[in-house]
């Protein structure tokens, strides 16, 4: 190995140790705001950085693509507010937490009790209209999926 890379390496590795990641650090402090639910609502989480509103909490109730869309423009009833949908596939990676030590790969405060599963997005898969985009988040945000299969859904607005 030549000395320039052994020293980019010594560097990495210094940073590394002068810098570890903690453990399930979670979103920054404000990235989130939890909002309490009434009623029958399990609660909404605000996203300071992109400007949506999440459910919190997810139904044990797995659905197929096109039931998935149906419950959340629905949702609204439980967790009150208009125009809950099911989220983008960009807009559900948005919220995978890589700077958890495991799976979930999800922000735990925010989203308490969130099963390390795959979760619905409203993104079909181009070329391919029997499939949509999901997110696992126990390890890999990127994933295409039959659209009859029963899958987990967080709502957003």
């Amino acid at each position: 190995m030549n000395a320039s890379i052994l020293r980019l390496l010594r560097v990495i590795a210094l940073i590394v140790v002068a810098f570890p990641r903690s453990a399930g650090a979670g979103a920054p402090v404000g990235h989130y705001v939890v909002m309490a639910g009434t009623g029958t609502g399990n609660g909404t989480v605000y996203d300071t950085k992109s400007k949506l509103t999440w459910q919190q909490t997810v139904s044990s109730t797995t659905y197929a693509w096109a039931d998935a869309k149906t419950y959340c423009s629905g949702v609204g009833t439980s967790l009150g507010g208009t125009g809950w949908r099911l989220p983008t596939f960009k807009e559900l990676q948005s919220i995978f937490d890589i700077s958890q030590t495991t799976g979930p790969f999800i922000d735990p405060t925010a989203f308490p009790s969130t099963p390390s599963l795959y979760f619905w997005s409203s993104s079909p898969v181009a070329g391919s209209p029997s499939n949509a985009w999901v997110v696992n988040f126990l390890n890999d945000p990127t994933n295409a999926i039959n659209v009859s299969s029963a899958i987990k859904v967080r709502c957003v607005r």
